[in-house]
């Protein structure tokens, strides 16, 4: 059995290492707004009725026009983690092995399965990897969408990734969906951090690139992570294999209830808390001598020799922050929720002793 994949978060297991109440740390651990919307009003049916297909479909008719974009599905997580297990179905050995006129090619032909590569851009979420290669796939971790070759049958993109905060020009992700549709391949756009900064999606594109599967985080964005939602963006029949594959009921009706009805309010205030509280982070973290070196709205990542130490410092004064075994030198802050927080997490750093 392989090793679990590491995530932010861990509060819990934190404060047994150092002590505590979990109540009562900064968890800074997490790319999740700390400043989480009020929660709209959730009809009572959809509390105790199971979530009925118009609740479904009035959130896909929010979330089209929340994202700009044509077909979309929810999914019952966020695409980083376990619905990215839906993926080998798309290329999996003898059920889907070509497009054919934008349609979906079903053959009986048997190939081996390790024939159709997978290219992850890296460093970024673990789960792509680990879900292709426990489905049989021969997965290549590359640090540049050019290495993206004709062997491949399928890329994945984290845009902006993490936990860098890379960007990737919208023109350079057309052009390698292109490049995979040409030969027969898919493109996989993840946009979890995708909401502060709505210019770099390819969302609203996405009709016009039909080899194209977006995923997109609903919790990050709104401070909701425990509803575990968030949306497919792909043609027809993609959506809809997913959709099978899902089986009925697969997203809560008041996960269903609460986006039909946040994705259309005016999410113009939730961004500007965002800055505000991501300017309020780098002022300490400057503040405090340590070196961004890249980040979203939403997290920043800091490189420092003395990352190890700094992350059990923080630590020993109830502050978690991400570290990361294969970057034994990186540090990623998500965002405080308020001064009083800048202000504790300032003062922790300052007391490290350099």
């Amino acid at each position: 059995m392989s090793a679990p994949i590491v995530h932010g978060g861990g509060i819990t297991a934190a404060a047994a290492t150092f002590g505590g109440r979990p109540d009562d740390w900064l968890d800074l651990s997490t790319g999740i707004n700390p400043c989480p919307v009020a929660l709209p009003d959730i009809p009572a049916r959809a509390w105790h009725r199971l979530p009925d297909r118009h609740l479904v479909d009035e959130a896909r008719r929010a979330a089209r026009d929340h994202y700009g974009s044509g077909e979309i599905l929810p999914l019952p997580v966020p695409g980083t983690q376990s619905v990215i297990q839906l993926l080998p179905h798309l290329v999996e050995a003898g059920r889907l092995v070509g497009v054919t006129d934008n349609r979906v090619a079903v053959t009986d032909n048997k190939v081996a399965v390790t024939d159709n590569k997978v290219a992850v851009v890296s460093p970024t979420y673990g789960e792509y990897a680990r879900a292709f290669a426990s489905a049989g796939f021969a997965v290549d971790a590359i640090d540049d969408i050019a290495a993206i070759g004709a062997g491949h049958r399928l890329a994945v993109v984290v845009n902006p990734n993490n936990p860098d905060g890379l960007i990737w020009p919208t023109e350079t992700l057309i052009a390698l969906h292109d490049k995979m549709k040409s030969a027969n391949g898919f493109l996989v756009v993840d946009e979890a951090f995708g909401d502060t900064d709505p210019a770099l999606s390819l969302a609203f594109r996405a009709p016009r690139l039909p080899n194209l599967i977006i995923f997109r985080s609903f919790g990050k964005f709104f401070g909701l992570a425990g509803l575990r939602l968030g949306f497919a963006i792909a043609r027809d029949d993609i959506l809809e294999r997913f959709e099978d594959w899902l089986g009925p009921w697969a997203v809560s009706g008041p996960a269903l209830s609460i986006a039909g009805s946040l994705l259309r309010s005016d999410v113009s205030p939730i961004r500007g808390r965002i800055d505000e509280r991501n300017a309020g982070l780098h002022v300490v973290l400057k503040g405090s001598g340590l070196q961004i070196s890249g980040g979203t709205a939403l997290f920043t990542l800091v490189a420092d020799p003395r990352a190890g130490d700094i992350y059990t410092h923080l630590c020993r004064h109830h502050i978690l922050v991400r570290k990361f075994d294969y970057a034994p030198d990186w540090l990623r802050f998500g965002l405080t929720p308020d001064p009083a927080a800048d202000r504790r997490l300032g003062e922790a750093l300052q007391r490290f002793e350099r």
